[in-house]
């Protein structure tokens, strides 16, 4: 036991804003974390792997299994036809079938699982099936999804003021396209689900997924079953980033109804190849923009339209698209816009969630068109930024009418601007430049602000259980998963916090669908927020009900009780918590609570596009220094340096580390991450051969994280911020600084037409467009 604090200090004592380390990094290091593969397996094990289409878009008739029932080791090998229940694991519009049925829509589609003795023999079995399809044509981009109007959802729009009259007061105008590719989210564990069958037609499905209760609902509609004869455990992920949110639903599923109809366990684990054919990435969007500005760059009219690449079927395409719209002013005030947004149905893998969700997608449009204008008007592009911020008393209110409170922009670029040395380095960069032909150097500050809630309401609420035993451990469980991103050891806090205990006291469980019920995915950087109030509710009342006990034992008022430390302060005593607990047990007080809560304060209007969608706004701003050989496209990040708004922070540790993990991770899908389709649909980058993921030599060596020192107005836990989604936007700096590298070659006259990511072939393509551009001028 800690040693004990005097009772006038049990105030000041926390277990919260420290720097712990995650719960289960020792676990991580030895090589001792439980993943879903490495869960003992029940006797009688199967392994199953999916068949999948060869072709983009096609009918078919038949399938001939001959081949692959024949196959060594297979079982058994189910189609459409063999499902108990519903065929769809859609997660919101109901047309994303289990396994094709007569049609399918992308290359990597499933047809048929095949269930083997061995993992490798069920691979193997399931290429040997022989399909005869009937081609159709095939949409593979967003530009082509927009000329054809191929739509899986209708448009969306939202509109402030009158833009087109905006427009014509404009002194200036700049107009022009942009593309931003997707992203593959490459958690290091892929997809995996083992569906394991149960008396009385129960079945237990332990995977990897970011959604039990989605899960749950899934496989219960496969099997055509009532939710609880469904569990669903998760008690870890090996990354999740979004991916695992509403596509590990076809994995559950697949393994469900094997099991469901052999009565034996099976498991499907998803090689990586496979993974990412199957399954949907970051979506890429395309835009064509056109502002209106002032002599000064300040921005009176903005009209964007967006397409992004949806793939087949809806998934979550339209609340990335809506978040997309909501973020697509970033950290400025737009008077008068015309902001247009459209899901592309593409015969592509159904692209769904990734950390960020749309929001960068939709901020880094306004940040590309104010990089046009600085450069147009012969200004720094953090000038136009700055003289554009959203105001702090006035210019507040968001294009869908939500009030831009405690707003830090100005303080927190300021901070950042002079801690980075930004100018001096700007002067320092162009010296450089002027004397060197080949390589150039570019500087970029950006700044973030980013909303903190699920688009659709109801989603905002979370559930928790909270045990104390007799012996003074606590044990929590929560409706939030563990994807490597620390919420366990913060709801550990949490609620080590509101009981006064040590941080060792406490333990959390796996994730359990038949424990905490209803719950809403770890997602949209809302899991610490929503599960770690629910769990504090839990807390709160077991602490209450133990207060009430010891005044009611020992003398003085339950309000006058204080627990911390492991210490009990009553009525002048001091009493170990664990003793107190055994007293309580013994008079028959309850020991164990629920808990439970709902973000207040939020609505959304969908036909409007407007309302009250986010909780609060996280603020932040990076700054990028790189080098560029305008030779070969070659590029380096020398510096960064990130001043990220946690609010009261809850663990900085943790919280520094997801800002610099969301930085590469970013930073990677503006420069090297690359989703190449071949002309017949099938994605060529399905493997780390072909995709480039930052690795540690993509890290500057000098790299500069803190936190900014900004307590919450809303009532969030403990005044925190969340640190899971907004860091992702601030790399929008190397992307700017490699832009405006490539603008030194033309002596900063002309605005390299650089897309996303920023591959050295997209530079080099950039450099040739500059330097014809700046001879033209000349």
């Amino acid at each position: 036991m800690n040693h004990p604090v005097a009772p006038e200090l049990a105030a000041a004592w926390t277990a919260v804003g420290l720097p712990r380390k995650h719960e289960s990094a020792e676990l991580h290091v030895l090589g001792q974390a439980t993943y879903t593969d490495d869960i003992l397996e029940v006797q009688g094990t199967l392994h199953a792997a999916l068949g999948l289409s060869a072709k983009a878009h096609a009918k078919f008739s038949t399938i001939d299994l001959t081949a692959v029932r024949a196959s060594r080791g297979v079982v058994a090998v189910y189609t459409a036809g063999d499902i108990p229940g519903t065929n769809d694991c859609g997660p919101i519009i109901h047309d994303d079938p289990i396994f094709a049925d007569g049609l399918v829509q992308y290359v990597g589609q499933p047809l048929f699982v095949v269930v083997a003795d061995t993992h490798d023999n069920a691979r193997r079995a399931a290429r040997l099936a022989k399909v005869d399809y009937d081609e159709l044509p095939a949409v593979l981009t967003p530009q082509a999804a927009r000329a054809a109007q191929s739509y899986v959802l209708p448009p969306m729009k939202l509109a402030r003021g009158d833009a087109q009259a905006a427009f014509e007061r404009a002194p200036h105008r700049v107009q022009g396209e942009l593309h931003v590719g997707g992203q593959e989210q490459f958690y290091l564990e892929g997809q995996i689900a083992y569906a394991i069958p149960k008396e009385g037609s129960g079945m237990l499905v332990q995977c990897s997924t970011q959604h039990p209760s989605e899960m749950q609902h899934v496989v219960a509609h496969a099997l055509g079953l009532h939710s609880h004869h469904v569990t669903v455990e998760c008690r870890r992920m090996g990354g999740g980033f979004g991916g695992k949110e509403s596509q590990s639903a076809l994995w559950c599923a697949a393994s469900a109804i094997a099991a469901h109809k052999l009565k034996r366990p099976v498991k499907l684990r998803a090689d990586r190849d496979d993974d990412m054919l199957v399954t949907g990435k970051r979506h890429c969007f395309h835009y064509l923009y056109e502002v209106g500005y002032d002599d000064s760059g300040k921005i009176v009219a903005a009209k964007v339209d967006m397409v992004s690449r949806a793939g087949y079927s809806a998934d979550l395409s339209g609340p990335v698209a809506t978040r997309a719209v909501c973020h697509f002013d970033n950290t400025y005030y737009l008077s008068d816009v015309d902001i247009r947004a459209a899901c592309g149905k593409t015969n592509t893998q159904s692209n769904t969630a990734f950390r960020g969700f749309g929001g960068p997608q939709g901020a880094i449009a306004i940040e590309y068109v104010i990089d046009d204008i600085a450069r147009n008007l012969g200004k720094d592009a953090l000038d136009i930024r700055k003289l554009n911020f959203y105001g702090k008393t006035d210019h507040n209110v968001t294009p869908y009418g939500q009030i831009v409170v405690d707003n830090v922009i100005h303080e927190l670029v300021a901070q950042l601007e002079e801690s980075s040395e930004y100018r001096a380095r700007r002067t320092a960069i162009a010296q450089f430049n002027a004397g060197s032909p080949v390589l150039k150097k570019g500087l970029a500050l950006t700044p973030v602000k980013f909303g903190i809630a699920f688009n659709v309401t109801h989603l905002n609420q979370a559930g928790a259980l909270v045990h104390v035993y007799v012996d003074g451990s606590v044990l929590v469980n929560h409706g939030g998963t563990e994807m490597g991103q620390g919420i366990n050891t913060k709801v550990m806090q949490c609620v080590a916090h509101e009981l006064g205990v040590d941080f060792a006291r406490v333990r959390v469980s796996a994730t359990d669908t038949s424990k905490v019920a209803n719950t809403s995915a770890t997602a949209a950087s809302t899991g610490a927020d929503l599960n770690g109030k629910a769990a504090q509710d839990a807390a709160r009342q077991i602490r209450d009900r133990l207060a009430a006990f010891a005044a009611t034992k020992h003398g003085g008022a339950a309000a006058d009780v204080r627990f911390a430390d492991d210490i009990v302060y009553v009525n002048g005593m001091e009493i170990d918590f664990p003793q107190l607990v055994q007293q309580a047990y013994l008079a028959r007080v309850q020991l164990w609570s629920d808990g439970f809560y709902a973000t207040p304060g939020l609505h959304w209007d969908p036909k409007t596009m407007t309302g009250n969608p986010f909780s609060y706004f996280a603020y932040g701003a990076a700054v990028s220094e790189v080098v560029v050989d305008t030779l070969t496209g070659e590029w380096k990040l020398l510096r960064a340096g990130v001043l990220y708004d946690a609010g009261n922070s809850l663990n900085p540790a943790i919280d520094i580390g997801q800002v610099e993990g969301a930085f590469i991770q970013g930073m990677g899908w503006l420069t090297t991450e690359e989703l190449w389709w071949n002309a017949g649909g099938k994605l060529m980058t399905h493997a780390p051969s072909t995709y480039k993921i930052p690795a540690i030599s993509d890290c500057p060596e000098d790299f500069r994280v803190q936190l900014f020192k900004n307590r919450n107005v809303a009532d969030s836990i403990h005044r925190s911020k969340a640190v899971g989604e907004p860091p992702l936007l601030l790399p929008f700096s190397v992307f700017f600084a490699i832009r405006d590298a490539v603008a030194a070659v033309g002596d900063n006259t002309v605005n390299p037409p650089l897309n996303a990511p920023a591959t050295c072939e997209e530079i080099l393509k950039a450099v040739c467009a500059v330097q014809a551009q700046a001879a033209h001028k000349a």
